[in-house]
């Protein structure tokens, strides 16, 4: 695969990284394409539980790739281009072990919707993250929007959807939405960073995550998501957004 690294480890676990460092990791369709592909292989294999993170130590993905996902793209293109990564999501969301993003830098857009869609979220220190689609005239499109209202408090969630504020990770942590900051010392020994996880079987693993599955009647949230999906694709075409995408393009 040409953006999508999977290995897996004797210690009976998987990771995949999203490998477009040049990009900032950022999201084309084939990369939508190869994560889906590479989540059915990873759920076909005995893993006690999937790591998600990214190249390099600068971005852990800056969101969907402009060259796909830029201005000029119609209602209905808008969402055959975002849906492929609601699909996505929603794997990470009901894959059956537990699915931990290792967030190596910082996220924004669809990078944090990536993240939400995981159970748990280990940072770096001094990374920072936002859900900043509302600043760009749209919503979040592949469904985290809708996920993030079931991983933090209800408030704080619609807060941040409707600011777009870019927060750091100790904030972070204290609103729930990440489990844990991880020095630069400890980042590089997955055997201590990955140490809850490493310590348990598979069988509990698998129930585990059945009973959150539950809880979060996890069936349910594919119709969710598709609304949100939907939503955003109707705003795609908004002065606000093509103005917004314009500016971001120059940026490297």
């Amino acid at each position: 695969m040409e953006t999508i690294q999977y290995n897996t480890y004797e210690d009976g676990y998987g990771i995949i990284q999203l490998h477009r460092p040049e990009k900032r990791n950022a999201v084309s369709n084939e990369m939508a394409s190869e994560l889906k592909q590479v989540l059915e292989t990873a759920k076909q294999t005995s893993i006690k539980f999937l790591v998600i993170t990214g190249a390099g130590n600068r971005m852990f993905c800056a969101g969907g790739d402009l060259q796909n996902l830029h201005g000029e793209l119609s209602t209905d293109e808008a969402f055959s281009t975002l849906y492929p990564m609601k699909e996505v999501l929603y794997e990470i969301a009901s894959f059956p072990v537990p699915t931990i993003c290792l967030l190596n830098g910082d996220a924004l857009g669809g990078g944090c919707e990536i993240a939400t869609a995981c159970d748990f979220r280990i940072a770096r220190e001094n990374t920072n993250f936002g859900f900043v689609q509302t600043k760009l005239g749209i919503t979040p499109g592949w469904g985290g929007g809708s996920l993030l209202y079931e991983k933090v408090h209800p408030s704080f969630a619609y807060q941040w959807l409707m600011e777009g504020e870019v927060y750091n990770a100790s904030f972070l942590e204290k609103q729930g939405w990440l489990h844990r900051i991880a020095s630069e010392e400890v980042w590089h020994d997955h055997q201590k960073l990955l140490k809850p996880y490493l310590s348990k079987s598979l069988d509990q693993m698998n129930i585990l995550k059945m009973q959150y599955r539950k809880k979060l009647s996890i069936l349910g949230f594919s119709a969710l998501m598709d609304d949100e999906v939907r939503n955003c694709a109707k705003l795609w075409g908004s002065e606000k957004h093509k103005d917004a995408v314009q500016q971001f393009k120059p940026r490297k």
